[in-house]
């Protein structure tokens, strides 16, 4: 008998959906809580609810189940869950590899740092181009800032809720000879933001004005001055980028030597933490300066160190005992000149018996979280950094690894 079945074509699904209503849902699926979701996503909790609700009118159907204290997912939404997280790899997928091949995210990032390589040992011109390149974004709209003493220290709170007790210090970095509180909100707000946290962004003293030890001064009142205000210290992250990821190790080893509380752990994001400049793999793409070289690493080591020695444990974290500090959470570009450096501290840690776990991503610059306007590696870093921060705060002392 001839086969005459014919097969329905499935309804379409309806052309106002949105890769963003898609987003958003996964989010609130993967948290089972707005608040996070939000946070994770960069949008406040309203924003987030309406996209739910959009979708789940578009679709027809009930996808979460809402109450006071409890999100869960509907039949409706179990059975989206995993084709839309599918949509939404295919297409990143898409995206990421025709970006790639077009080299526009690497082009853009190599325009924007390229004011600060080429001001080479210029201190003057490197906190010009510094201020320039954060100002070319803003911080998250829910996350507020306000200015604050820290102990002596300038100051700003970064963070949705400036009521609260700041959880984590962020020590920002610069080569220890520029930036600044006022230029990292941007990229301080969007870590808050992913972790939920309140940030003290604190004004530490720069070389070569103030060389070393004032940084490490600076950071250590900072510190105190945030448990002064109620911080439980295995509560308390402290994080930094390049040279501010290799103070913030300075402020640990510090704080060991001086018998004072450890903080709960650490965020260390494309860490500056020899110096010497041995562990960099000085190149020169085609299209853009290095941002870090081995010349400019020890040119501005001495600035800041002004004769004091390179090997001090304190301002050299490879050649120091590591036993007994706190988690760490180390973070590189795969392309970036320091990513050696990386690499050996986490080796380093976890040989002396720290809890350290080290992200590579496939990023071609130095701190590239800084970009986490447009490039996605930097909004999954950021994510995760938020994610290892509210599990320390959830289980302290137990050790944490990021997703």
């Amino acid at each position: 008998m001839d086969d005459d079945r014919t097969v329905l074509p499935l309804p379409a699904a309806p052309d106002s959906i949105e890769l963003r209503h898609l987003r958003a849902f996964v989010a609130v699926a993967g948290e089972l809580n707005f608040a996070r979701a939000a946070a994770r996503l960069y949008l406040s909790s309203p924003a987030l609810s309406r996209q739910i609700r959009v979708l789940e009118r578009l679709v027809g159907a009930d996808l979460l189940r809402r109450s006071t204290h409890h999100v869960e997912l509907t039949l409706a939404g179990e059975a989206l869950l995993d084709r839309a997280r599918g949509v939404l790899a295919d297409v990143d997928e898409a995206v990421a590899r025709t970006r790639a091949v077009g080299g526009e995210l690497s082009g853009r990032m190599a325009r924007l740092w390229a004011p600060t390589a080429d001001a080479g040992l210029d201190v003057a011109a490197l906190r010009r181009a510094g201020e320039a390149l954060h100002g070319q974004f803003a911080p998250p709209p829910e996350v507020q800032v306000r200015a604050a003493n820290a102990g002596g220290v300038p100051a700003l709170l970064v963070g949705a809720d400036l009521d609260r007790p700041a959880d984590l210090l962020y020590l920002h970095g610069g080569g220890y000879v520029s930036g600044s509180a006022f230029g990292y909100r941007p990229l301080v707000g969007a870590l808050a933001a992913a972790a939920g946290a309140t940030v003290l962004l604190p004004e530490y003293r720069l070389a070569p004005e103030h060389p070393f030890p004032a940084a490490v001064d600076d950071a250590v009142r900072a510190y105190r001055w945030l448990l002064e205000q109620g911080g439980r210290p295995e509560h308390v992250t402290v994080a930094g980028d390049s040279a501010g990821a290799g103070l913030a190790l300075s402020l640990l080893l510090a704080l060991a030597e001086q018998g004072e509380p450890m903080p709960g752990g650490a965020v260390l994001l494309c860490p500056l933490v020899d110096l010497t400049g041995a562990h960099v793999q000085d190149r020169a793409r085609d299209d853009a300066t290095p941002v870090v070289t081995s010349a400019l690493l020890r040119q501005l080591g001495g600035l800041y160190l002004a004769g004091h020695p390179v090997d001090d444990p304190v301002v050299a974290p490879l050649a120091a005992d590591l036993g007994g500090l706190p988690p760490l959470l180390v973070q590189a570009g795969t392309g970036d000149t320091v990513v050696a450096e990386a690499r050996a501290l986490a080796q380093r840690a976890r040989d002396h018996g720290v809890d350290a776990t080290l992200q590579l991503y496939p990023a071609d610059t130095h701190v590239f979280h800084v970009f986490w306007p447009f490039l996605p590696e930097a909004g999954q870093a950021l994510t995760a950094a938020g994610a290892f921060i509210r599990r320390l705060v959830a289980s302290p002392g137990q050790g944490v690894t990021p997703a």
